[in-house]
Order: structure tokens, then C-alpha cells, then sequence
């Protein structure tokens, strides 16, 4: 009788193991370092690197790498990042800013953040791709206009950007390979708003931006302006209560004051989308509000 064949497992070094993800990143890393974090984790993955390689070209070991890799207790000094961005031949410049930046999100000491950041050689210069510079200085001025509509802080508003622009250039080839890379930009840069801006009822919170109006700061009388106020605040409510488009058009045109014809290049759509999303927006928010001047 033969004995039936039984194939041999693959040990823990062979090729269909080599590259695999680490373990979930913990759910007390902040959005920030979670941020960076998934950018290393992704180009450990592509590399196809195993952790004992990872910790033969860093220089730490593996309890360490396997920590910093899940985002599993204190938040990591940036010797030992840059040990394995490094390693890993990532950009070193934009992680360095948003590992700065989730330091400061988790409180760290500014002393010890400076002394961190000294503890590492020169980085060389901070050079990203020629489009992607470009792409950034095109781009700034309407990407903070959104992300001030929703967050109300010009510098909260300008880290959302600047966050969105080093994550873009850490992943520059993808965002250019994509089909349509404003949109692929686009909707990077509205992830990371709404994961900022406070919710109200399982949208975003508009209601701040009626403070703001022209209209309504012309008014001299206290009562009515705060009447007016209130009904603007409604009206901007049922904004954010629209299609995630129809909102977002409807943001960048009337509340960022983005003239019509560039909306579709900023949110990465045809044209003709874009003015349809307009009429529609234009049109339930005329049938809430009809005596609502969106010009406002």
C-alpha cells in the first residue's frame, strides 16, 4: 500500500512568507503617527524584507522593530524611525515632519522631540519630485480653504494639508500611476479633514462657518444677526448633510469661494460632473432654504 504524498510546509523564511504585514496596528496609536506608520508598514510589505532583515539592516531588534511596526506603546524615538525608514529607502524628509507632528499629538516633551530629531545625521537636502512640488503649490490655497471650512483654524487647517502633501510625496509613484491623480490626491486630503472635523449626527459639523458670513457681520443689531446666524446655521447643516460630492463642490465654490470653472480640477472629476453636481446641490439646498442667498 503506498503511502500517500504530504507536502512539505514552507518554513518560516520561504518566499510565500517573506513580506507578510506585521500584526494590526494598535487602536491607541493617534491619527497621526498611524499616518506614518501605515506608509512604513506598506513599504516593509513591498519590499518583501522579513523581520530579521529588517533587523539586520536597522540595527534593533526584533521586540523593538515589532513594536514600532504595530504602534504598540511609548511613541517611538526618531533614531530608531529613521533606523528603518532608512532601511527601507523611503523619502526621509516627509516622515520626519509627520513623525514630529504625531509627537507633538502625543504629547511628547518638546525637548525630547528636539533632542531626537538632533540625535540623527543630516538628512541631505529636502528635494521632493519636480510635479509633486508642483502639484503642491497649485493645490495649497483651495486644499486649505476646505480643510479651514471644516476644521475653522487656519493652523489646523494648514498641518491637514501639509500632512496630505508629505503622505502624497511618500507615495508619489502610486498617487501618479492612479488613474486620476487629483483625485487620487483629493480624496486624500478629504479623508484626513473628516477624520479632523468634529461630527455632528454622522456628518460633518458646518454650523461654525455661520459665523463668518459677510452678510451676517454687517448686521448691527445683536438680535438680528444671531437670528440670522441661526437660520445660516441651519442652511449650512443641510450643506453638509448633502452627497459627499454635491458637499464638497458645493464647499470649495460658495464657502472657499473658488471660482466654478477650477472646481472640477481640484476634486479630480470632468467638468461636466462637477457643474452637475452643482445644480443638484444647488437645487436641494434652494428646496431647504429658498430664500437663502448661497452667495453669502
Amino acid at each position: 500500500m503506498n503511502t500517500p504524498h504530504v507536502p512539505e510546509q514552507p518554513a518560516d523564511d520561504s518566499p510565500s512568507r517573506r513580506g507578510r504585514p506585521p500584526e494590526p496596528i494598535c487602536d491607541d496609536a493617534g491619527a497621526t503617527h498611524r499616518t506614518w506608520l501605515e506608509t512604513v508598514r506598506s513599504r516593509l510589505v513591498a519590499s518583501g524584507l522579513t523581520l530579521d532583515e529588517l533587523v539586520s539592516r536597522s540595527g534593533y531588534s526584533k521586540t523593538r522593530l515589532s513594536e514600532l511596526l504595530r504602534g504598540k506603546g511609548y511613541y517611538p524615538g526618531w533614531e530608531i524611525t529613521y533606523s528603518v525608514v532608512k532601511a527601507l529607502d523611503i523619502p526621509p524628509w516627509p516622515v520626519r515632519r509627520l513623525w514630529t507632528a504625531a509627537a507633538r499629538e502625543a504629547e511628547k516633551d518638546p525637548a525630547w522631540i528636539k533632542n531626537g530629531l538632533q540625535a540623527v545625521q543630516p538628512l541631505g537636502p529636502d528635494q521632493p519630485p519636480t510635479a509633486h512640488f508642483g502639484f503642491t503649490q497649485t493645490m495649497n490655497r483651495p486644499y486649505t480653504a476646505y480643510a479651514r471650512a471644516f476644521l475653522q483654524e487656519d493652523q489646523r487647517a494648514r498641518r491637514v494639508v501639509g500632512e496630505t502633501f508629505d503622505i502624497l510625496w511618500l507615495n508619489w509613484d502610486e498617487a501618479t500611476t492612479s488613474p486620476d491623480t487629483p483625485r487620487h490626491a483629493w480624496q486624500l486630503l478629504r479623508s484626513k479633514v473628516m477624520a479632523r472635523a468634529f461630527q455632528r449626527d454622522g456628518h460633518p459639523d458646518l454650523r461654525a462657518a455661520a459665523f463668518h458670513t459677510v452678510a451676517q457681520a454687517r448686521i448691527d443689531d445683536l438680535a438680528e444677526r444671531m437670528a440670522r446666524i441661526d437660520k445660516l446655521a441651519g442652511f449650512f447643516d443641510a450643506i453638509a448633510c448633502l452627497p459627499p460630492d454635491q458637499m464638497d463642490v458645493t464647499v470649495l465654490r460658495y464657502l472657499c469661494g473658488i471660482h466654478p470653472d477650477a472646481v472640477h480640477g481640484i476634486v479630480g472629476l470632468p467638468q461636466v460632473i462637477a457643474h452637475t453636481l452643482d445644480h443638484h446641490a444647488r437645487g436641494a439646498l434652494n428646496g431647504l432654504y429658498p430664500h437663502t442667498d448661497t452667495q453669502e
